[in-house]
């Protein structure tokens, strides 16, 4: 069925491949027949015979060991591999098998797939051309493009980001720790394994409970490095990192916050404008038809630095006292800064950081922002109060995005 199947697509001039599906599995109970159907395969014309590792149970030196006896009936030349990652091993079983002699390798970005996924062409392609020197078919410039692809196709499936991801994840070349930081700056190539703009992603300098002045430093390089080091305030700046992050920030995850604490400490952050009190209503009642309704409404008084004796009070709805307060200071803001209105809110996450006390534990709120042009950043606030820490985070994003409109 195989050789007919196979020699059909060949007469009429088409490219005929074969997936072996459960080859590795029936390898390991007859040997001899399932080479005979994958040299059936070859000796009808197919341009491919590919061996899958359907369930995702062969480990890499049995990938070897197979593919070493297949190619004694089957050039590599021909032979592709299909590879799930039930034992996590997709990556490494699809990489032993090209180092076996296989030619083709099949796999998604990010390796999704059914149950445990598939083989990862996003740590394969840069491994086999970064690590292992092969044309894949990708010019280097190209594959500078990798991590803005894997971030993309997690936006259109509205799934996060992986941060650990190897490559591309935002943790990928991310360093913490005082002295290590100070040595990677000085060397990086003894402590990342590729450049990180190869692939499209960047060095990140974490600045933590751990941080020394060192971390600080780098970190504000990578934003400014215009900035004087030197600065006394760098020394309190460590300090008040330490005291935050004791109190619930993780500067790690919102570099915009980080900033944001950077330059007012260093006199570098105007004040945009002043919030003098802000109060949100929730009320859930039923309403005149007999639907349960819950209403939310916010109010606003803010002052603008070119009248800062002027009281703006500013009253909005919103879907929930979050997007109410959010629509609230919008309006109070837009007229004079209009590029607010065209930020949208595209993330927002909330982290119990005292689960002992219950519904009286710390809040942090984390948000991501987005401007017109596409660009993102992330800020946090932190607060016992989920409205108050909600507020923060907030408020460090339309300042971030308010400080570089004004550069």
């Amino acid at each position: 069925m195989i050789s007919e199947s196979i020699a059909y697509l060949a007469k009429k001039g088409l490219e005929p491949m074969l997936d072996a599906e459960h080859f590795f599995d029936g390898f390991k109970e007859n040997p001899d027949y399932t080479i005979s159907i994958a040299k059936a395969a070859y000796d009808a014309g197919a341009r491919w015979v590919v061996l899958c590792d359907t369930n995702g149970g062969t480990l890499p030196h049995e990938i070897t060991e197979i593919i070493e006896q297949v190619t004694a009936h089957i050039p590599g030349t021909h032979l592709g591999i299909h590879c799930h990652n039930d034992t996590e091993n997709a990556v490494a079983n699809s990489l032993a098998a090209v180092r076996a002699g296989v030619r083709q390798v099949q796999g998604t970005l990010n390796g999704y797939g059914e149950r445990c996924g598939n083989a990862n062409l996003v740590a394969l392609i840069p491994t086999l051309m970064l690590k292992m020197g092969y044309d894949v078919g990708i010019s280097p410039e190209n594959l500078k493009r990798l991590t803005k692809i894997s971030n993309a196709l997690d936006d259109r499936l509205n799934r996060p980001r992986y941060r650990h991801a190897a490559y591309v994840g935002a943790s990928a070349f991310a360093h913490k720790g005082g002295l290590h930081v100070s040595a990677v700056m000085k060397n990086p190539d003894a402590y990342e394994h590729i450049a990180p703009d190869a692939i499209g992603n960047e060095r990140i300098i974490l600045v933590s409970d751990q941080a020394g002045k060192s971390n600080i430093i780098n970190r504000i390089k990578l934003f400014d490095d215009s900035i004087d080091v030197s600065h006394e305030a760098i020394g309190k700046l460590v300090d008040i990192v330490k005291q935050h992050e004791a109190q619930g920030y993780a500067y790690d995850s919102a570099d915009a916050s980080f900033e944001l604490l950077a330059r007012r400490e260093l006199g570098q952050l105007p004040e945009f404008y002043n919030v003098r009190s802000f109060r949100v209503i929730d009320e859930r009642r039923w309403n005149a038809k007999g639907h349960l309704v819950t209403f939310s409404e916010a109010k606003v008084k803010l002052s603008l630095p070119d009248n800062p004796d002027e009281l703006n009070i500013v009253v909005a709805e919103g879907n929930g006292p979050v997007d109410a307060l959010y629509t609230a200071l919008i309006k109070g803001l837009s007229q004079r800064y209009p590029s607010l209105k065209n930020l949208v809110l595209k993330d927002y996450k909330v982290r119990i950081m005292q689960p002992e006390r219950a519904s009286a534990a710390v809040t942090r709120v984390q948000i991501e922002m987005e401007a017109e042009n596409g660009e993102r950043w992330s800020t946090l606030g932190v607060s016992d109060n989920i409205i108050d820490a909600s507020f923060n985070a907030l408020d460090d994003a339309f300042n971030y995005h308010l400080f570089y409109m004004q550069k």
